[in-house]
């Protein structure tokens, strides 16, 4: 996928750029090579993850889903958003009902 090539893109330029401009002779075809392999197993084990990552949250979705399409009925009470005025309405109506009762 996209997002795959350019992480490889990014991992090449920031990882290997080092390895190709920084060291010369025999310690610098040891460098590339360490380097090298370094990236690899990078880019793979990101590459899994990702790959792993994507395919969790497919079959999380799918379980969701059939769940959701099969068993809920959706017989509960309706959703009401939270309101601080709404709580601060009722809290002084409250007061008021308390207020009253004290009164008498």
């Amino acid at each position: 996928s996209l997002a795959h090539a350019q992480l490889s893109e990014v991992l090449w330029t920031m990882v290997m750029r080092v390895a190709f401009t920084g060291f010369e002779g025999y310690a610098g075809s040891i460098a590339i090579y360490v380097i090298f392999s370094f990236w690899s197993c990078l880019t793979i084990a990101i590459l899994c993850l990702m790959e792993g990552l994507s395919a969790f949250l497919h079959t999380l979705r799918l379980h969701w889903v059939e769940f959701q399409s099969k068993f809920y009925e959706g017989a509960g009470y309706l959703f009401v958003p939270f309101s601080f005025r709404v709580v601060l309405k009722e809290a002084a109506a409250d007061d008021k009902e308390v207020m009253k009762t004290v009164a008498k």
